[in-house]
């Protein structure tokens, strides 16, 4: 029996259509700290974070809190509007924002960890609901925490949730405290924008996946990617990008000095045609793509804690 192969087995795609929904419709519309529900108190965003914290806990897990204060993204007319953020107005408020912890103690090798993260705010400067961008992320991170509840791990596993459609991005405040402790992070995976892709891979029902790494132990990391899917016959079509430079919250670890860090992501150039829009709604989202995606990184993920060669 592959325990690999079964935990694979256990991602759970209408868990994570659900998931989706409740995070980018009803009851949550968005995920930004500048907007309420009429009639609450909380922000969206404070309100993902407390549902996002429940349903870790309620896998087990203890979590934490990091509190960052960040501002919204001013809105430049001027520009296209899926590029239309712009430098934070003069006066403008500050607010608090989360980055959430989750983590499971590794038996044979607890100083070495493992990083998954995902940024679960919407987009601060537009009122989108962020489906693709990027609550399919966030749903595929809670879902492999789920998973691997009761997996018996030799690294450290973390589970991370951070924001980035806020300034500053606090994936930075995250990798500068990692860094500070003296962790040894020997893989992140970034999930962003999962399964996300141009109109003619739509139309063409194409389950794509994209691996951006900036450095000679990111593309190791990549070329695992192309591996599992191969290996376990997941059908993505599986590619890989030399980005020039570290960018997104993986790009925040790579700066902090953590090398061996990636992005997954549905196609690069990104060419979701509601990016950053008020149309990335939940209805568009081709969940078994994200399910896919989902299941590679879960796999590269034990490959790599069960020090398997490839």
């Amino acid at each position: 029996m592959d325990p690999v192969r079964d935990l694979l087995e256990k991602v759970e795609e209408e868990r994570m259509r659900h998931w989706l929904f409740h995070l980018s419709k009803d009851p949550i519309p968005f995920r930004k700290l500048n907007y309420s529900v009429p009639g609450h108190v909380k922000s969206t965003l404070h309100e993902a974070d407390d549902w996002i914290e429940e349903q870790l806990r309620s896998f087990g897990y203890d979590t934490e809190r990091e509190a960052c204060q960040v501002q919204a993204f001013g809105f430049d007319p001027n520009k296209p509007k899926h590029s239309a953020y712009a430098p934070t107005p003069p006066g403008a408020p500050f607010y608090t924002a989360y980055n959430i912890y989750a983590k499971k103690v590794g038996k044979e090798r607890r100083d070495k960890a493992i990083l998954l993260l995902a940024h679960k705010d919407s987009q601060s400067w537009i009122d989108s609901p962020g489906a693709y961008d990027n609550c399919v992320g966030t749903v595929a991170v809670l879902e492999m925490a789920r998973t691997l509840t009761s997996y018996e791990n030799e690294c450290t596993l973390l589970f991370l949730f951070c924001n980035e459609e806020h300034t500053p991005w606090t994936s930075i405040r995250a990798a500068e405290n990692f860094a500070l402790r003296g962790l040894n992070l020997v893989a992140l995976f970034n999930l962003d924008g999962l399964g996300g892709k141009g109109e003619e891979d739509i139309a063409a029902d194409r389950k794509t996946n994209v691996t951006l790494y900036t450095t000679p132990e990111g593309k190791r990391l990549a070329d695992l990617m192309a591996k599992v899917n191969d290996f376990y016959k997941i059908g993505l079509v599986q590619t890989s990008f030399q980005r020039p430079y570290p960018n997104d919250d993986d790009g925040s670890f790579v700066k902090a000095g953590y090398p061996s860090s990636v992005a997954n992501i549905g196609s690069f150039p990104y060419s979701d045609p509601q990016y950053h829009l008020e149309g990335d709604v939940p209805e568009r989202v081709d969940i078994t793509n994200v399910r896919m995606a989902t299941q590679a990184t879960l796999a590269a993920v034990l490959w790599l804690d069960r020090n398997m060669k490839w």
